[in-house]
């Protein structure tokens, strides 16, 4: 037997080999603390958690859900980027809900690539950039995220001709995995770059919501005339601890939500109308759990920055995402320091070569750990003697 092509093209999903290392470990009986995976260890806030066991209640959510969604959650996902992005949107034709962004993000090049077209795509990044585009049939063209630039791509860097063939542009600010920012000239360049080679954008704003020190993290929708060339993905997974509820949605260009929308009649069936009035009352009811979770993951960035510097890593505090992006010492690769502190500890740190050929030289240790956790995992590291050395 003989599978596609574009299967067999397809890299292994990097957290799911994670998953079966940490599983063998476990399996042994080795007490494993993971930095791993970014999923909320919070639960859902209680208010959401009661309107979504109140809507299951009701057998009209017991139907197919709309392909597009309920119009009062889309209501509900444009009154939010109103009132905290000032964006205007129409939830008829620039709101689709999502079975989570992901389905969305991957779905997405169908609308827009053809085989043999081009993706820019940035490198290192959230892996399904990639995988989407290759499924396509096209071809992902990597767009460096460098320390010098602050994890921006530059794009005077991007050769004209290869520019020219682009018709998708992926971007995601606060970034995962390196925890940079955008600011506002950044995305302004963007939306000019778009325009010159009529390339689509395509945001991905996962943690638009988790930011420290006053930060405000951008929707790249703000920028004039980005609507006419751009789409954002919302999702509520890291803002309310929902990542197993599977909701989100993509907004913007109305051409490119409809054409989403249009795959989506043909793969899926919607979101299950619960989960919708859910979300909704996340988007619409009482917002201090956002600032809550925000300050424990801010308590839990800076314990781990102090345990950093004590043994000698040059760090600084990121202003949003629950990510620190961690230089590896002299002498190992992002695999092999990662494999060498959890053979010395059961402390697992994902190695940057799994985010792309530019994550060599990091690991990523994702906030998700209790400082109960963190203190013991950084007990353990401390007396392996494993220290940073540049």
């Amino acid at each position: 037997m003989e599978l596609a092509q574009r299967v067999q093209n397809l890299p292994p999903y990097l957290f799911a080999e994670i998953d079966a290392m940490i599983a063998e470990a476990k399996a042994k009986k080795v007490d494993v603390i993971s930095f791993g995976i970014g999923d909320p260890d919070q639960p859902t806030p209680r208010h959401i958690v009661n309107k979504a066991i109140e809507a299951i209640q009701d057998p009209n959510t017991h139907s197919y859900p709309s392909y597009i969604g309920m119009y009062s959650f889309r209501k509900a996902i444009a009154d939010f980027y109103q009132k905290r992005f000032g964006v205007s949107l129409d939830p008829d034709k620039e709101v689709l809900a999502l079975i989570g962004t992901k389905e969305g993000i991957a779905h997405l090049p169908w609308c827009i690539l053809n085989p043999g077209d081009i993706a820019l795509v940035p490198d290192p990044a959230y892996p399904v950039y990639k995988t989407a585009t290759i499924l396509c049939n096209a071809t992902p063209y990597m767009m460096p995220l460098l320390k010098e630039n602050d994890f921006l791509p530059d794009l005077d860097e991007i050769d004209h001709q290869i520019a020219k063939k682009a018709k998708l542009m992926f971007l995601n600010y606060p970034n995962n995995p390196t925890g940079a920012v955008a600011t506002r000239e950044f995305f302004e360049e963007v939306i000019q770059f778009a325009y010159e080679y009529d390339i689509i954008v395509a945001h991905d704003a996962a943690y638009s919501e988790i930011a420290f020190d006053g930060y405000q993290p951008l929707s790249i929708l703000e920028i004039p005339r980005a609507k006419e060339i751009a789409v954002e993905f919302y999702s509520l997974s890291k803002t309310y601890n929902m990542t197993g509820w599977r909701i989100g949605a993509l907004v913007g260009n109305a051409e490119i939500v409809n054409a989403l929308g249009r795959i989506k009649t043909n793969v899926d069936s919607g979101i299950f109308e619960a989960v919708q009035y859910a979300g909704i009352e996340a988007l619409t009811g009482p917002q201090n759990s956002v600032d809550e979770i925000n300050d424990l993951y801010k308590r839990r960035r800076d314990l781990v920055l102090s345990y950093l510097k004590e043994l000698g890593w040059p760090v600084q505090p990121n202003k949003a995402t629950f990510y620190v992006w961690l230089p590896v010492p002299k002498g190992y690769t992002s695999e092999e320091f990662s494999k060498e502190v959890f053979k010395k500890t059961g402390v697992f740190f994902t190695p940057g070569i799994g985010y792309g050929k530019y994550g060599e030289g990091y690991v990523r240790l994702s906030l998700t750990v209790s400082e109960d956790r963190i203190k013991e995992a950084f007990q353990r590291i401390k007396d392996s003697g494993i220290r940073y050395s540049s």
